[in-house]
């Protein structure tokens, strides 16, 4: 019996020793998505600053900040950033935001100028003030405040761009056909109003693509869960002076929720926002939804109203399951790293 009691033991001591191998096996398969950085289009560097952010010890705020500036400091495809995408005056201004899934807070800047740290100024609002968005020049002033050096946005190719633009009849362009005079489709302004009422006719929009219209859109989830997301842009190539896009726009731009996840978009920002479209996605995903079917749900509810859009969505959950759906773009790729990949990986869509 004493033998037998031996036995017991010795075999109750080797299934608790096996459970902890097996719990530490099990952590290490269930953490091996996490951390997670996603973005679009495959903006490879900014992925990788913020991974070694990561991997650095820096918060998960830390790394989408610093992922959004590594794309403002190499002129991401020329739409993010200083020197690209000039508005109807030749001037660049820049767009941004960053939103903590932890506790919800957003900073956020709109048409700021000479400013090129888009992605830090909007941390700034986040992490200093009560607000949520500043704008143009008073944005520009807080910046200031807040140490930033002031900076000529412009570069000779921009400047470029938009002389190249007005000897093409300032084609193409923002305005309403029929709604202001001279003639928008073969004319520059300023332009006056002909029609204060405006036209229920539906105008086609100038293309939009990769190289004209774009933003880095970023969510990062950090070992532990905690999310965050940032975007950074210079808007639509020949805006109207003034015009402020998705990207800073919580739910349009990118948002998160600790409880679900997070979506980042990219596109026709003037018609995404109209839409929430990243707030849409986190709530599908709350539904049950995957990622690649609630950014495919999110950019099917615009296509109902505009068939003819362009635009994409990143979406990840919080356990590191991720996705993204496309319309309207030729093609569209996002950036994505996990320790199962190992490395920050470029992914297309079918």
């Amino acid at each position: 019996v004493k033998a037998n009691g031996h036995q017991l033991e010795n075999s109750t001591m080797g299934l608790k020793a096996l459970a902890v191998l097996l719990l530490l096996w099990c952590q290490a398969r269930c953490n091996d998505k996490l951390p997670l950085v996603i973005n679009t289009w495959p903006f490879v560097d900014a992925n990788k600053g913020a991974v070694e952010t990561l991997h650095n010890n820096g918060s998960y705020l830390d790394a989408v900040e610093k992922g959004c500036s590594v794309c403002e400091v190499e002129q991401c495809d020329g739409s993010v950033g200083y020197g690209g995408s000039p508005d109807e005056t030749g001037n660049t201004t820049l767009d941004a935001m960053i939103m903590d899934g932890e506790t919800h807070d957003v900073g956020s800047v709109g048409c700021l100028k000479e400013i090129k740290s888009a992605i830090s100024v909007a941390r700034s609002v986040m992490e200093h003030t009560t607000e949520t968005l500043l704008v143009g020049e008073d944005a520009t002033r807080f910046a200031v405040d807040m140490g930033f050096k002031k900076e000529n946005l412009s570069t000779n190719h921009s400047i470029e761009i938009w002389k190249k633009w007005l000897q093409n009849h300032c084609q193409p362009n923002y305005w309403k056909p029929g709604t202001v005079t001279p003639d928008p489709t073969s004319s520059c302004g300023p332009y006056k109003p002909v029609n204060k009422a405006g036209s229920k006719e539906k105008i086609k929009r100038p293309p939009i693509d990769r190289y004209n219209h774009d933003t880095i859109g970023m969510i990062v989830v950090d070992k532990d869960g905690r999310i965050a997301c940032g975007t950074s842009t210079n808007g639509a190539t020949h805006k109207i002076a003034g015009r402020v896009g998705d990207s800073p726009i919580a739910g349009a731009g990118c948002y998160v929720d600790k409880q679900v996840g997070g979506a980042a978009a990219t596109g026709d920002g003037d018609l995404m926002m109209r839409f929430l479209p990243t707030y849409q996605a986190v709530e599908s995903m709350r539904r049950g939804l995957s990622p690649t079917a609630a950014a495919e749900d999110a950019l099917n509810r615009i296509a109902q109203y505009h068939s003819e859009f362009s635009g994409a969505i990143i979406a990840v959950n919080t356990s590191g399951g991720y996705g993204a759906a496309n319309h309207g773009f030729a093609s569209f790729e996002y950036t994505v790293y996990n320790p199962q990949l190992g490395n920050s990986t470029v992914v297309p869509l079918p």
